[in-house]
């Protein structure tokens, strides 16, 4: 490529033989995501060599090798929006540029996302997918109305049928709290993040009866994050507890745990795993050889059988998975929704 080419190229000037320059001006929208398409009024010829026929071939084929743009409106967060719409593209082999738009709560906004979605469905050349919970009826008008994407109203599917069945009228409320500051929910939300911070690893048996949930288990084998998605997602005060080398001699769970072990819930891992996760953290060290991770996983799972406790692998699963799973056995009776 010569220097003409290569500046033709920084600067977005292609064409093909015989036609008019398109200035593929790249503005910012999300990310590296193509911006506005002007039309360059003069004519910018690249060499007919290899590089040129290259370029040329690359956006020839451009508009099918882009990715559809997915919106997630929403008046509040769009926690909810993103979440659900999350799972549903799951089910799709398919590339997704994800533009989030929280706080959408005036018809002004409202006109700008419009725009947005408008102009990524001319960029893409595909239709973009826009997930919503709006429940400003104004807002959400400005949407339908405008909107040249495809449209899923996930408040309008499952809240007006809700209305008929139940014959109450919802509320409308943005978000999941109308006013943080005054709900019980809330605040129950943050006295167990800041229980389960205070009692992460073993730091404190202060208060531990007043645990949901404690979870014990070697260390690197997922229980801080798991307590503390537990915490977060329904307001549980989880503890965790570490098994380390001292506990393997005495073969016993620790003393402080004993009169809570209705409450217990143990988390194993395969020892490979354990062992790729501490080097990351520890490499070359004993605490992370195979043999050493071998030998407490083993312990570990011994002394949860002969103290009967519930446990599973985290190997191959989602903190979300974990957590479901311990609510399922445990049936802690304090959850926040």
């Amino acid at each position: 490529m010569c220097l003409w080419d290569l500046w033709c190229w920084q600067s977005g000037f292609v064409t093909r033989t015989g036609q008019e320059a398109n200035c593929r001006t790249h503005l910012r929208l999300r990310g590296k995501t193509p911006g506005l398409i002007a039309t360059w009024p003069t004519i910018v010829p690249i060499k007919q060599n290899a590089a040129g026929l290259a370029l040329n071939y690359f956006f020839a084929f451009y508009p099918t090798m882009s990715q559809r743009s997915i919106f997630f409106v929403s008046d509040g967060t769009g926690i909810t929006a993103e979440t659900f719409g999350n799972a549903i593209l799951a089910q799709f082999e398919t590339k997704a540029r994800h533009n989030r738009m929280p706080f959408i709560d005036t018809v002004d906004k409202a006109h700008q996302v419009v725009r947005q979605i408008n102009h990524a469905g001319v960029v893409d050349g595909a239709k973009p997918i826009v997930f919503t919970t709006l429940v400003n009826m104004e807002v959400l008008q400005v949407i339908q109305a405008g909107c040249q994407g495809m449209l899923l109203d996930m408040f309008g599917m499952f809240v007006h049928p809700l209305e008929q069945e139940l014959q109450l009228k919802s509320n409308h409320r943005i978000g999941r709290f109308s006013d943080a500051s005054k709900s019980k929910e809330y605040h129950d939300r943050i006295e167990a993040i800041n229980f389960s911070l205070a009692h992460d690893d073993g730091q404190s048996n202060r208060d531990l009866e007043q645990s949901d949930v404690i979870l014990v288990g070697v260390s690197r084998s997922g229980k801080t994050p798991t307590s503390l998605y537990l915490a977060m997602q329904y307001g549980l005060k989880a503890s965790n507890y570490p098994l380390i080398p001292e506990d393997f001699e005495r073969r016993q769970l620790p003393a402080a745990l004993l009169a809570h072990k209705k409450k217990i819930f143990g988390l194993t891992i395969q020892a490979e795993r354990l062992s790729e996760i501490r080097n990351e953290r520890r490499p070359d060290s004993k605490y992370a050889s195979l043999a050493n991770c071998r030998m407490e996983v083993g312990e570990a799972e011994s002394m949860m059988r002969r103290a009967g406790i519930r446990w599973l692998s985290t190997t191959t699963k989602s903190i979300e998975e974990i957590a479901t799973t311990i609510l399922q056995e445990l049936h802690p009776e304090r959850l926040v929704y």
